[in-house]
């Protein structure tokens, strides 16, 4: 992590510290600047806020849209909660998993796309759901998926 980083993080944190409970509100920010929480920042956050580097991990770890590495330009969920599987959600995960080469979690190695596990698109009556960036997908399969990351 540079130096540059560091500088723009730490004007985030004075611009922020100031404010009642300011750890949320940097978090958002350095996230929404950066498109994730460098792990490198944060003893500089917990120095400035006076609290434990542990807090701000907790709290890093604890919400999930926090991320601690670059997300994909796209980001695919696949919802993995039980009326999805029910409806074939593990095959399609399965296929998709295959055709991106990517695990839970991980980015395909042009930065192109991100796959993550969700529970719950809230889409159970059209299963098995998935999003594709903010467009929610119900009964879809793997080519529906794919092609819905390829537009």
């Amino acid at each position: 992590m540079g130096d540059a980083v560091r500088a723009r993080v730490a004007e985030i944190v004075a611009a922020e510290a100031g404010r009642d409970g300011p750890l949320l509100p940097i978090l958002n920010r350095v996230q929404a600047e950066f498109g994730h929480v460098p792990r490198d920042v944060l003893p500089d956050i917990a120095a400035a806020l006076n609290i434990s580097r542990a807090d701000i991990h907790g709290v890093v770890t604890f919400y999930h849209d926090y991320k601690d590495a670059p997300q994909g330009r796209t980001i695919v969920r696949l919802c993995r909660a039980e009326a999805c599987q029910a409806m074939g959600g593990r095959a399609v995960a399965a296929e998709v998993q295959a055709a991106l080469g990517l695990g839970w979690g991980e980015t395909t190695p042009d930065g192109a796309v991100t796959l993550e596990a969700v529970y719950c698109l809230g889409l159970c009556a059209c299963a098995p759901a998935a999003m594709i960036g903010a467009e929610v997908l119900g009964r879809v399969d793997a080519e529906a998926v794919l092609a819905a990351v390829s537009r």
